[in-house]
C-alpha cells in the first residue's frame, strides 16, 4: 500500500497543488478519486475525513491533513524540500501562500468554476465580471513579481509558494487568458513544468473528463 493516499479529483487546482508536490518530492502516493461533481464531497464517509467537505485530503503516516496549504507545509516538514532555508525565506513563502489562497486562487478558481462547470442558466454575468476584475489584479501582481525574479518567494529556486500559486494556472485556456498576455507567468510555468516529476493536472489526478451531471 502506498505511503500516502491523496483524495482528489482532476479539475481541482487545490488538489493539484498537493498532487504536484507529492510527485516533485518523489513520495510514494496514490490518488483516490472523489466524485465531487456528483456529490461525493458531501457523503458521510468523506465528511468523516474532512468536515469541510473539500479536497485535497492527504492520508499518510502521521494521519490525515486537509487544505492544500497545510498539506504543502506538512510535506516540507516531512521531506525537507521546497521550503525556506532561512527565517526571512520562510516568512516570504507564507506571505505569498496566504496571498495566493486569498487573492489569486480565491478569485481565479471561482471564476473558472463559474465559467466552465456551472450550468449556463445558473451563471451570473455580474458576478463573473467582478471575479474577472479581481483575477486581473492578482495576475498583474504575479506578473510583476515574476518579471523581477524567476520564482515567487525566492529568486533562484522553487518553493511551495510556487507550487501553491501555480495550482490553477496550467488551465489558462479555461480561465480565458492568453499566454502571450502574461509572458512572465508563462515563462515561470515552463520553469516549473521542467522540474523532474512534473505532470499536468489532468494527467496526475483521476476524473477527467467529467462524467454524469453536476
Amino acid at each position: 500500500m502506498p505511503q500516502y493516499r491523496l483524495h482528489c479529483f482532476a479539475q481541482s487546482g487545490n488538489a493539484y497543488k498537493a498532487a504536484l508536490m507529492l510527485n516533485l518530492i518523489g513520495a510514494d502516493w496514490e490518488p483516490i478519486f472523489v466524485d465531487f461533481f456528483n456529490g461525493a464531497g458531501r457523503s458521510p464517509e468523506f465528511l468523516a475525513l474532512n468536515p469541510m467537505g473539500e479536497v485535497p485530503v492527504l492520508d499518510g503516516p502521521k494521519g490525515v491533513v486537509t487544505q492544500s496549504g497545510a498539506i504543502l507545509h506538512h510535506l516540507v516538514e516531512s521531506y525537507g524540500q521546497f521550503g525556506g532555508e532561512t527565517w526571512p525565506e520562510r516568512e516570504e513563502i507564507l506571505r505569498w501562500m496566504f496571498w495566493d489562497n486569498h487573492k489569486l486562487t480565491g478569485y481565479t478558481a471561482t471564476l473558472r468554476f463559474m465559467t466552465n462547470f456551472l450550468p449556463e442558466d445558473k451563471r451570473d454575468a455580474a458576478v463573473i465580471a467582478f471575479l474577472e476584475g479581481r483575477r486581473k489584479i492578482a495576475f498583474k501582481v504575479l506578473e510583476a513579481r515574476l518579471g523581477a525574479q524567476d520564482f515567487v518567494a525566492t529568486p533562484d529556486r522553487p518553493t511551495i509558494a510556487d507550487i501553491s500559486c501555480c495550482g490553477y494556472l496550467y488551465w489558462l485556456d479555461e480561465i480565458g487568458v492568453d499566454r502571450a498576455d502574461v509572458p512572465n507567468i508563462s515563462a515561470w510555468l515552463d520553469r516549473i513544468a521542467a522540474l523532474p516529476g512534473w505532470a499536468a493536472p489532468y494527467e496526475l489526478m483521476p476524473g477527467h473528463p467529467i462524467s454524469g451531471s453536476v
